[in-house]
């Protein structure tokens, strides 16, 4: 292209190389966090790892990440017009491989289903995210900020009936592998699509049309292009493999006492110092030793009564410790 000649900002055909690459770098770590946790399922890590500290961070920036390109991707899609028959087709795509993984998931681990994961969360971002595509960027990301902002200021136990969950403000989180409600979630979506409007307003998404990558990137194309078959696949292939490979080195198995202490000191530790940590997590294992709860807790099952009781004893145990702290720096 000359560069005297005027780019028009909405002429952009085809698919874009770089945001294929983007998802497919998406894609390749959300299946290294997928990873890690089956190493945690199998018992080959210490238990609760991948739900704390950097882990955690790591598998929010990836949902961040997806949800993000939903939002360029239905620019870029339907930006200059709602292609209505391609859309229900992608809607319908993503709602059935949503609702055969709450099936899936329910039938394998029924007390932590899928019920609203990530598959759910952009089918009802892409039918919401609809609304956004015509306004401007600014308001896009004022009400994007009020969604993330959301769940710090409006949780109601209002929220808490199960038919509500997926709203994301309920007072308790319920339990789930893949929980990515409406709020705070649909922010990065709206971020996304108010990105992808900026990008064809000032003609950066028709210049980066002209990217072309080398053939070392083309494995990332593929999956990036294929996302949602990726994603269907992916886990099932790693869990039977690590499952073939647990028949012939299967992990040292882990006492409760065991599992209570490394998920309970990597949780506390995001918070309070070792020392803290130690004396806490010894009140716990105690008490719950002494109640007969503990090897309830690892039992898989939503247990109202002993969410309770548990909830109970972290304030009593943090007393505790709080007191061993001022024990050992009284004069």
């Amino acid at each position: 292209m000359h560069p005297d000649q005027k780019i028009d900002p909405r002429a952009v055909t085809g698919r874009l190389q770089a945001v294929d690459l983007a998802r497919g770098l998406a894609l390749v770590a959300m299946a290294i966090y997928h990873f890690t946790w089956d190493l945690e399922f199998f018992g080959y890590v210490p238990p609760g790892m991948t739900g704390v500290g950097g882990w955690k961070i790591f598998a929010r920036c990836i949902a961040a990440s997806f949800l993000f390109l939903v939002g360029v991707s239905l620019v870029l899609a339907h930006g200059r017009g709602i292609r209505w028959h391609g859309f229900w087709r992608r809607l319908a795509m993503v709602g059935g491989a949503a609702l055969a993984i709450s099936a899936a998931t329910y039938l394998a681990m029924p007390e932590t289903f899928i019920f609203f994961g990530i598959l759910h969360q952009i089918a009802l971002a892409s039918v919401l995210g609809l609304a956004f595509l015509r306004l401007p960027p600014v308001i896009t990301i004022l009400v994007a900020a009020g969604i993330v902002a959301a769940p710090f200021l409006l949780r109601s136990e209002v929220f808490d009936h199960p038919a509500l969950w997926w709203v994301g403000l309920s007072a308790t989180i319920p339990r789930s592998n893949d929980y990515v409600p409406l709020f705070p979630w649909f922010g990065p979506v709206l971020i996304g699509v108010a990105v992808g409007r900026l990008g064809l307003i000032t003609g950066v998404f028709a210049r980066l049309a002209e990217l072309r990558f080398g053939s070392p990137f083309r494995p990332l194309f593929f999956i990036g292009r294929h996302s949602l078959a990726f994603y269907l696949v992916h886990q099932p292939v790693l869990i039977g493999s690590l499952w073939l490979f647990s028949q012939l080195l299967p992990a040292q198995a882990l006492t409760d006492d065991d599992r209570l202490r490394y998920s309970c000191q990597a949780t506390c530790q995001q918070t309070q110092d070792e020392s803290f940590c130690t004396r806490y997590c010894n009140c716990m294992r105690d008490e719950l030793d002494a109640s007969g709860d503990l090897p309830k807790l690892f039992q898989g099952r939503e247990d109202p009564a002993l969410r309770d009781r548990i909830s109970g004893l972290a304030g009593l145990c943090t007393s505790r410790a709080e007191e061993g702290v001022l024990e050992d720096t009284a004069p």
